[in-house]
């Protein structure tokens, strides 16, 4: 089976989503945003530190979803 891809439709949602992106960020506290790019650089450093197999990546994201902290 062989996949198609869609360069121009790729590029549409990838301008799309950092529209929206660029809209959220101005419209929330600067502590709103930086707080959830500073978990996700921290996230990323701790993951690139680690052996985490992708389903002990899903079952620690199910746990702090549930806390109510996003990942």
């Amino acid at each position: 089976m062989e996949l198609s891809f869609d360069r121009k439709r790729n590029r549409a949602e990838r301008l799309a989503f950092v529209r929206y992106y660029a809209k959220w960020v101005k419209s929330v506290p600067n502590e709103v945003w930086s707080k959830q790019q500073a978990d996700l650089i921290d996230s990323l450093i701790a993951g690139s530190r680690t052996d985490l197999s992708p389903e002990s990546y899903l079952k620690m994201a199910r746990a702090r979803k549930k806390k109510g902290r996003p990942l």
